[in-house]
């Protein structure tokens, strides 16, 4: 199952969308560019087990 959320981009501080694959487990990781200011962010993305809620965090990506 295939979701939206919002996060923060780590560089540039503009909201972003991204797409969020929920099968593939309660946390992940990975690198997403800003739609804004093109730079990578690392995505650490937890989801809530019960309510589906999705939190992300961000990082620069070294």
């Amino acid at each position: 199952m295939e979701t939206t959320a919002e996060y923060c981009c780590a560089f540039c501080g503009e909201i972003n969308t991204t797409f969020v694959d929920v099968s593939a487990g309660y946390t992940q990781s990975y690198v997403e560019d800003c739609q804004v200011c093109c730079r990578p962010n690392v995505l650490y993305v937890c989801i809530d087990e019960e309510t589906l809620e999705i939190a992300i965090d961000t990082d620069f990506e070294e």
